[in-house]
């Protein structure tokens, strides 16, 4: 039936229900992983659970920009940028201070939550395959998603080489190449978001 909106309707219940999966999943992971990592005194396992909090929030405003014009989408990748910013700083921050102050990470709680975190983040993006050349707000959420897997490897890899080197070091190395990672994803979105503003205002006449 032409001009109906069936299929726009059809793709926003599509991005809702991607993007509700992904909100739950991201939110518990969160909570499961900041409480293992204050248990292992793991600076890699806290910064990628902030990095997993980071996309919850980003699935959030996700869901809030489906079926709302560009310039809200491009908004809300705008907002989901700058929350994983600041989380990305806040994990540089807790880095210096267990640098400064020291830390016993347990290795083998490391590796079995970066383990669950890695099946989970895998799961995730299975989910989001479909939308990663999608509209901004749903690249955004690929973005987050690609870089929630290297971010659990990295956190395995960390735990192997505490518990081989019996050292922190291991941890506090890879909890900064986390915090890279969630900056990149922010500079990433930011800049998409802001081509898509660009191109909106050009379409409309409008100047930038």
């Amino acid at each position: 039936m032409s001009g109906c909106g069936c299929e726009i309707e059809i793709k926003d219940q599509e991005q809702k229900a991607v993007l509700y999966w992904l909100l739950g999943i991201n939110a518990v992971i969160f909570i499961i992983e900041m409480s293992v990592g204050l248990l292992a005194d793991s600076t890699a396992l806290i910064a990628d659970s902030l990095d997993m909090l980071a996309d919850a929030v980003v699935y959030g405003v996700g869901i809030y920009a489906v079926g709302k014009t560009i310039v809200h989408k491009a908004n809300a990748a705008k907002v989901s940028g700058y929350f994983q910013l600041a989380l990305g700083l806040l994990i540089l921050f807790d880095i210096a201070r267990r640098a400064t102050f020291g830390s016993g990470p347990e290795s083998m709680l490391m590796m079995g939550m970066g383990g669950v975190a890695l099946i989970a983040n895998v799961i995730c993006l299975a989910i989001i395959r479909k939308q990663k050349n999608g509209e901004v707000h749903m690249r955004a959420s690929w973005i987050f998603s690609a870089n929630d897997v290297i971010a659990n490897i990295g956190v395995i890899l960390a735990g192997v080489m505490v518990y081989l080197f019996d050292t922190r070091w291991p941890d506090l190395v890879i909890g900064f190449i986390v915090s890279i990672v969630v900056l990149r994803g922010a500079v990433l979105i930011l800049k998409d978001a802001r081509q898509e503003f660009r191109e909106n205002s050009s379409t409309n006449g409008e100047i930038v």
